[in-house]
């Protein structure tokens, strides 16, 4: 499994990222690996520098923290992260006048791959346009079926699942958080 942080400035800025959040919004270790579903141990090593974050891992401590998957990864252009069966590459990240922001990645996945993502915030939406391949993809109880060339859009509040069920995948993730979220 790929999962390069040397382009957001190491395991270390990123577990100083996290740290620092859940001191702001006043969360225990404790309080926060549970919230995020993760083992406290994994949490303090993450803050520690010494492990590195999944792409599960990312999104179930940035819900909670209430920040877009990019500030974890320090809104770094061209970091990757990645998991068992998904790579994001993140291409750019736009702040907007309102206080929303834009997050563009270019997403690969191997053939027979599958994820769900947890839900983001309230009024999170995210568009997935096909570039090669098939994919399942949208709100988790209802996905739709896309081929190359392709887009949809849903709302990011729910949880939403990604399946490659017949070939490998290449496509452009936009994810758009309103400032309230």
């Amino acid at each position: 499994m790929m999962n390069s942080m040397s382009k957001t400035g190491g395991l270390a800025a990123v577990g100083q990222r996290i740290r620092g959040l859940r001191a702001d919004r006043g969360m225990s270790l404790s309080g926060l690996a549970s919230v995020a579903g993760i083992g406290k141990g994994t949490l303090s090593e993450l803050e520690a520098g010494t492990r590195n974050p999944t792409l599960e891992t990312l999104y179930a401590l940035a819900g909670p923290l209430r920040v877009p998957l990019a500030f974890l990864l320090g809104e770094v252009e061209g970091a990757v992260t990645s998991d068992d069966a998904l790579t994001a590459h993140l291409l750019t990240v736009r702040h907007h006048d309102d206080g929303g922001t834009t997050e563009v990645y270019w997403l690969t996945m191997a053939s027979g791959g599958a994820r769900v993502s947890p839900s983001h915030g309230t009024g999170v939406t995210e568009h997935l346009l096909v570039v090669r391949g098939v994919v399942e993809a949208g709100p988790a109880d209802a996905p739709v079926r896309l081929e190359a060339g392709s887009s949809h859009g849903w709302t990011g509040d729910l949880e939403h699942s990604y399946a490659a069920p017949d070939g490998a995948l290449e496509a452009v993730l936009t994810i758009r958080t309103p400032a309230s979220a």
